[in-house]
């Protein structure tokens, strides 16, 4: 990639911008994480683990969550890995691009795109999991203010709430994500309150900031000592949205938030958990709800269904960023997005995923129907990808900031066994329902590595049936065919030979435009471009010219956008007089490939995987909308290509 591609990371903020980005990041990055104390300590100590709330398992189970949000959120996440930013980006696939493996042996190389989409695809499976047992967790207060509420009743209300929130999303959430950030800072002030109330009731309970009490809880109980760690992982879901949403506010607020408001909140709350265990047993039914005083346990039940609906919408909204990452990476197909803020060019929304979210949610909360049963389900998915983003991350640290070997395994190896520990405790969920995150990520996994490898070989094929752009240059002197007023625009993958569609423009039309532009859009492994680097023009002469559009990963291509730009560079090409042609390919499946020349790569691909690879072709959004075309300017040439 070329140097001259760079952008600049987030500018230093300091004052009421840096107070405001930290207040909008606790509605956006903290939701998830920040509304796990309705479910986690209730987990730890539930029936599935058989730990009972003794005093020495309490302080044991205490000194394990403070000091697992300490290592893993405070110290590798806000401190360590968020420094690894792809030009102020975060996330999986940024973190991907950041690697650069195409510099690496086809070995390695293959293994961490695989890696990295084992991470891409379990955090689908976070993402689905999270709506589910955040608005289920909120919506239960109900049964500890009233014996009406039984499960029926609490998981219809539970879908309801989920149906409406994947409702909204189409009209865009930038109008009440205004409120987000007050929401969540009622929230946590609330369960910081709650949380000095709980300790008020047993002061001894801040012993358990004392590392002892966890190791002494590991020899005591020995292998279910190690099994806990199972639920202990809920208090550190969203670890991963913190690095993923890096780049819509920077370093600094999201730290800001995180060491002033969320962390000393998160922890005096389950100090106050604790303590009220410490203080009646009877509690770990629900220990965040039997904190609150009996009063307020209504406004209480609302407040916390407003957070765990900020915590889904974080979610969900992601999910839309990493569908549009791996779209533009080419890991996906083209899907419709549509932009529902005119000022906020992140703000998107994805009707496939939005939809396909709220199916899986729906169908989650009316199978699960409690959050201790969900509560099986999570953690796969989270350890997975906290072991993926330490693998990526070490190796970051060793090819790019060219660490010495020892500090790579001594951080990294740290990172990991860490991640390993949980990730292993959580194994024995598998049966119990950690198969449907594993089951969410494979079927991600497929998808992505399938269309990946389809859009490879198909480049391929139709790079051998282009012609030298210098023999088609050629031929177009000695034939000279009837040239029209306007520009013709060929979308092609490579700008090095005359694309199918020019052929067959030419043999069937037997004319040119006075100005034919072959244009390849390529996307670029940063997530914007600079304005001055969007396009590269190379004239061909006869009136050919070769244009390539760059783009980042966060960017959305557009087109005419690009050729209205042209100008500066003397190109002209007027709208009204500019006609986009485009190949329509239908792909033909045969049990026997289509055999590759001795150039080319290994195209060896299963049936069924071509199958799906030709369904997912044919359900992609059309080039047209994809790349901003105006549909009146737009000429389909149709080609069947055996694949």
């Amino acid at each position: 990639m070329s140097s001259a591609f760079t952008t600049s990371e987030h500018p230093v903020v300091r004052g009421r911008a840096l107070a405001t980005l930290a207040l909008t990041a606790l509605g956006v990055v903290y939701g998830d994480i920040g509304t796990s104390p309705l479910y986690a300590l209730k987990e730890c100590f539930g029936a599935r683990h058989g730990v009972p709330p003794t005093p020495e398992n309490v302080l044991g189970v205490l000194s394990l969550i403070i000091w697992s949000l300490t290592f893993v959120i405070s110290f590798k996440y806000l401190i360590c890995v968020m420094k690894a930013d792809n030009r102020g980006e975060g996330g999986i696939l940024a973190l991907l691009a950041l690697v650069r493996p195409s510099s690496e042996p086809k070995g390695m190389r293959l293994l961490l795109v695989g890696v990295g989409l084992v991470g891409a695809a379990l955090l689908y499976g976070d993402g689905v999991i999270t709506p589910a047992i955040s608005v289920l967790g909120a919506v239960e207060g109900l049964q500890v203010a009233s014996n009406f509420f039984h499960g029926g009743v609490v998981t219809i209300i539970a879908t309801v709430i989920l149906v409406l929130l994947f409702l909204i999303q189409q009209w865009g959430t930038h109008g009440v994500g205004r409120l987000f950030g007050p929401v969540m800072v009622v929230w946590f002030l609330c369960i910081a309150a709650l949380g000095v109330r709980g300790i008020m009731l047993d002061p001894s309970v801040l012993r358990a900031v004392n590392p002892w009490h966890a190791v002494d809880f590991f020899i005591r109980d020995g292998v279910q000592g190690f099994l806990i760690l199972g639920a202990v992982v809920l208090v550190l879901t969203g670890g991963e949205a913190l690095y993923a949403d890096m780049g819509h506010f920077g370093r600094r607020p999201i730290r800001l938030a995180w060491f002033w408001v969320v962390f000393p909140a998160l922890v005096l709350n389950y100090f106050g958990q604790g303590a009220l265990l410490l203080h009646r047993t009877d509690a770990a039914s629900n220990p965040f709800y039997k904190l609150v005083p009996e009063q307020l346990l209504y406004p209480m039940i609302v407040i916390a269904t407003l957070a765990a609906v900020v915590a889904s919408q974080a979610l969900i909204s992601g999910a839309f960023s990493l569908t549009r990452q791996a779209v533009q990476l080419g890991y996906a197909p083209r899907v419709t997005i549509r932009h529902t803020s005119e000022r906020e060019v992140g703000q998107i929304f994805i009707p496939e995923v939005n939809w396909a979210l709220m199916i899986a949610c729906i169908w989650l909360v009316l199978n699960f129907k409690r959050t201790d049963n969900l509560a099986a389900a999570y953690g796969i998915a989270v350890t997975g990808t906290m072991m993926i983003t330490t693998v990526l991350y070490a190796y970051v640290a060793r090819a790019r900031w060219h660490w010495a070997w020892w500090r790579v395994i001594g951080l990294g190896g740290a990172f990991f066994v860490v991640d390993l520990a949980f990730f292993g405790a959580n194994l024995i969920k598998v049966e119990d329902g950690g198969w449907f995150p594993l089951v969410i990520a494979l079927g991600v996994y497929t998808l992505m590595s399938t269309w990946k490898r389809g859009r490879r070989i198909l480049s391929e094929i139709m790079e051998e049936d282009s012609l030298p752009i210098d023999l088609f240059l050629h031929d177009v002197a000695r034939r000279i065919p009837v040239r029209v007023p306007g520009t013709a625009v060929f979308l092609t993958s490579h700008t090095r030979g005359a694309p199918p569609v020019l052929l067959h423009h030419v043999k069937h039309n037997k004319v040119l435009h006075q100005t034919v532009i072959l244009m390849s859009v390529k996307t670029e492994e940063i997530p914007t471009v600079r304005e001055r680097d969007r396009a590269e023009v190379a004239d061909l002469g006869q009136g050919f010219y070769t244009v390539t559009a760059h783009y980042g990963f966060m960017e959305i291509p557009d087109v005419p956008a690009v050729l209205r730009a042209l100008t500066a560079k003397g190109l002209e090409a007027k709208p009204m007089d500019t006609t986009y042609y485009l190949g329509r390919e239908t792909l033909i499946t045969s049990r026997t490939q289509r055999r590759a020349r001795p150039v080319a790569s290994d195209r060896r691909m299963p049936l069924w995987r071509r199958r799906l690879f030709t369904l997912m072709a044919r359900n992609a959004q059309t080039a047209t909308a994809f790349f901003g075309l105006p549909p009146n300017r737009v000429v389909e040439m149709g080609a069947q290509i055996q694949f």
